[in-house]
């Protein structure tokens, strides 16, 4: 059992060592790539170890009891705790996304409902953000367009967490919630009192470390400059500060228009880019190995609709695993973890099926 564990414990004890090491943590990035593995395979070392302790102590209780039966008592609970450490090692053994540690930049947009969708969006982008206090996390708004009543037509955040576990990494949260959010109310633009539906698009782009980390050539750029404006039309500002960058071999665009600089606005523009282009790339590699992308909770298809949040009912719904809670106002303030625990669980359920038939095949 857990014959494969072996090559993990000696990457553990060359990790360990380099930590120690004063030219590791001289870079940067390669102190943030050691320090996250460490991190995450120490949960393994850790929970072998307990695995290995307790079916030691079960075998030494059982011989024990052959001659003194006062020791037979301790076995049943020997046995369970057994299991369970048997369960968490299973389960920290699963592949994780290569992405899990990342900090991640959220794209938010109000879709079908006009005013009252791009008001959702903001609803969705303050959830968001509570949620992010709640688990410590720094947030920065980095671009936004308002709509004429204060909601977002469209906004980004990004989003930076305080671990290098990536069991505790923000993308490893909340890569869950790209997809299509429909709110079922009654908008405040609605004057019969009548319940309409809605929906906002949420991406969630897994943030870049190192500008280098991914190559972009300048001449791959098609780069436009025009002015910004805000709601209604009217300009927020008299130059051509507003940026709108393709990158032409991904047909991938990204337009900022928040800061009154040009090279800010571009500079804003290219970070999102560059975690734009992470995201595709992992997305290919995922579309050419299907076989590793088991599970159906985290989609690569956009337009899916993932929740409901209905207010007459103060009820959330997640239709792929089936959640259900009337709690939306706690939800709505930031309060997700049991949402986002279902999701969580479910996903590393369908991994670990999978990853049982593999090697069992």
């Amino acid at each position: 059992m857990f014959d494969t564990i072996d090559h993990l414990l000696d990457e553990h004890a060359e990790l360990t060592e380099k930590m120690g090491d004063p030219a590791v943590h001289a870079d940067q990035a390669m102190a943030r790539k050691v320090g996250r593995r460490f991190a995450e395979l120490e949960k393994i070392v850790k929970a072998h170890k307990r695995w290995q302790q307790l079916a030691q102590d079960l075998e030494d209780t059982r011989e024990l009891a052959e001659e003194d039966e006062d020791f037979a008592a301790e076995i049943p609970q020997l046995e369970t705790d057994l299991e369970e450490a048997s369960e968490l090692l299973h389960r920290l053994l699963i592949p994780r996304d290569p992405d899990d540690a990342r900090n991640v930049i959220l794209e938010i947009k109000g879709g079908e409902g006009g005013e009252e969708a791009a008001l959702f969006a903001a609803d969705l982008a303050r959830m968001y953000l509570r949620y992010a206090e709640n688990k410590g996390w720094k947030t920065e708004l980095i671009s936004a367009t308002e709509s004429d009543l204060g909601g977002y037509k469209d906004v980004h955040i990004g989003i930076t967490g305080n671990s290098n576990d990536p069991a505790e990494g923000v993308f490893a949260h909340l890569k869950y919630e790209g997809g299509v959010h429909r709110v079922q109310r009654v908008p405040v633009t609605e004057s019969q009192g009548r319940i309409h539906t809605s929906a906002a698009g949420v991406l969630v782009f897994p943030e870049v470390d190192e500008p280098e980390e991914i190559a972009i050539n300048q001449a791959d750029l098609k780069i436009d400059v025009y002015r910004s404006s805000g709601p209604g039309g009217q300009h927020v500002n008299t130059t051509d500060s507003a940026v709108r960058i393709t990158h032409l071999p991904t047909g991938i665009v990204v337009a900022m228009q928040n800061e009154k600089s040009q090279i800010q606005n571009r500079e804003a523009a290219m970070r999102v880019l560059r975690s734009r282009l992470l995201a595709w790339q992992q997305e290919q590699i995922d579309a050419e190995a299907a076989e590793t992308r088991a599970s159906q909770v985290r989609t690569m298809d956009r337009s899916e609709r993932i929740r409901t949040y209905n207010f007459p009912e103060n009820r959330v719904a997640d239709h792929r695993t089936g959640y259900k809670a009337n709690n939306l106002d706690r939800v709505l303030e930031g309060d997700m973890t049991p949402v986002i625990d279902s999701l969580i669980q479910m996903d590393e359920a369908e991994r670990m099926a999978a990853l049982g038939e593999k090697t069992n095949s």
